[in-house]
């Protein structure tokens, strides 16, 4: 049995400004949600903002980088005093094709702080406002790649793979405290993450139905969402492997290029 939720007055949405987070954001926009918005290209999330207010919500922007803690904390401050959040979708997160580059040292850094760091800065002082009112939903994106170590992405699966292990633990810590942890792991959707693969990408879904989907199930405020369900079979037994067999494997997957 799922827990059935009422749909949430004001969501937070990270990594808003394009992909899956505009998508959200547009799909999540009506004119009974206050919305909050937040990446770090100006031109791209005022444009987001105006497509959501053109459906009738209340939006208003932030300006950051995830990767400020200080930054990340005091924009969820205002979100709070503005409107109590009632769902925070912490969805910021790069992997090597998005940066331009391969996954070098540089690359590495880069995207562990964001996708794991970036992450907490938005969960924790999150956590922190909703105790005090005794409810609340979090949802983190993580990835099905998060389900098994890969050659292909080494440091973008063991980011995600992070997450997901928080997003499930936490699940079960916090429930009990009224708020609902749900971790989110999709497969391929068309996105700036995925535009420069130079590789075929199964099941690739629009992000407008990603979106729509993940809305639906996020009211049923379970512990994972992942999808599409024959890749998450695929990456389900992958994860059952023993190594002997699952890293040739998944060594043989294509890399990210330049």
């Amino acid at each position: 049995m799922f827990f059935k939720k009422s749909e949430p007055k004001s969501v937070f949405i990270t990594g808003a400004s394009s992909g899956l987070g505009a998508h959200l954001a547009i799909e999540y926009a009506n004119k009974t949600r206050t919305l909050h918005l937040c990446g770090r290209d100006k031109d791209r999330l005022n444009k987001t903002a105006i497509a959501c207010r053109k459906k009738g919500a209340k939006v208003f922007t932030y300006l950051f980088d995830t990767t400020d803690a200080k930054a990340s904390q005091k924009a969820i401050n205002l979100a709070f005093k503005r409107t109590p959040l009632d769902l925070v979708i912490a969805n910021a997160g790069v992997s090597a094709g998005v940066i331009g580059i391969p996954e070098n040292t540089e690359a590495i850094r880069r995207i562990m702080t964001t996708n794991i760091f970036g992450t907490l800065n938005t969960l924790l002082p999150t956590l922190d406002l909703m105790r005090k009112r005794h409810k609340g939903h979090i949802a983190l994106v993580a990835s099905l790649a998060a389900y098994r170590g890969m050659a292909s992405c080494p440091a973008y699966s063991a980011s995600k793979s992070a997450v997901k292990a928080l997003g499930e633990a936490l699940y079960g810590q916090q429930k009990p405290k009224g708020i609902h942890i749900t971790t989110i792991c999709p497969g391929f959707i068309e996105t700036p993450l995925t535009d420069k693969n130079r590789f075929y990408m199964p099941f690739l879904m629009k992000a407008d139905k990603a979106a729509h989907m993940i809305h639906k199930r996020l009211n049923r405020a379970p512990a994972l969402i992942a999808f599409p369900a024959i890749m998450v079979f695929g990456a389900w037994i992958g994860s059952c492997l023993p190594s002997c067999l699952a890293l040739p494997l998944f060594s043989l997957f294509p890399k990210k290029e330049k």
